[in-house]
């Protein structure tokens, strides 16, 4: 269970504060549910995926989580950038305290991710989309009980969507996922349910095609 209690996030700019991304949000998503994330761009899709998974914090408000959370997969940052791929794989396999099988996650990071020889390179010299490819891999190398996808399956090409949608199906029985995606069948096909984010708000929607129908009404209204 993840529950989100009055969360209100902004960030500091030149001029001081900018206005709120989200302002006053709260949900609570139960066990073994997937949920997919809604809203026009800038709506704080991403903002709130970061703060559901820790690597960003509130300015109000507070996340509790009770099960193992992954960092948003497909986001770009927590990456050393002096080091190689392979190099920041090995770090994340320490931390989580996998020294004994550090060679076969290794391996498997490296196979999911597809990105050659770029693996032994600065991660520095990565497009986003190389650094998304092996946040994915180092995601999926890891038991969690949910696995945030920020539009991991709109990165890289048919074969890369292709095995991520597997990744993602493969999922379904042992972990639940949070996801952004501007795919509406990518949504039906992964969540159960949803959140629409409009002007800072978050609204939850058991079905997910409630949530999607209450997005596009957004959008004509």
């Amino acid at each position: 269970m993840i529950i989100v209690d009055n969360v209100h996030k902004r960030y500091q700019t030149d001029h001081g504060p900018g206005k709120w991304v989200l302002q006053g949000v709260s949900f609570t998503i139960p066990p073994k549910v997937s949920v997919g994330m809604i809203g026009a761009n800038g709506a704080g899709k991403s903002t709130l995926l970061r703060i559901v998974g820790g690597i960003d914090q509130p300015n109000k408000g507070r996340v509790e989580r009770h099960c193992r959370v992954s960092w948003p997969m497909g986001f770009g940052g927590g990456l050393q950038g002096s080091l190689t791929g392979r190099q920041n794989a090995k770090f994340v396999c320490r931390i989580h305290g996998h020294e004994e099988d550090i060679a076969d996650r290794l391996a498997y990071i490296q196979d999911f991710a597809q990105i050659g020889d770029a693996f032994d390179e600065p991660v520095k010299t990565y497009s986003s989309g190389m650094k998304s490819r092996l946040q994915f891999g180092m995601s999926l190398a890891f038991d969690f009980d949910v696995y945030i996808s920020d539009e991991v399956t709109g990165t890289g090409d048919a074969a890369f969507k292709k095995k991520a949608a597997t990744a993602f199906k493969n999922l379904a029985d042992h972990a639940s996922l949070i996801m952004v995606s501007h795919g509406e069948g990518t949504l039906k096909q992964f969540c159960s349910a949803g959140i629409w984010l409009h002007q800072g708000k978050a609204h939850w929607f058991d079905q997910i095609d409630d949530a999607l129908k209450a997005y596009k009404e957004s959008l004509i209204a």
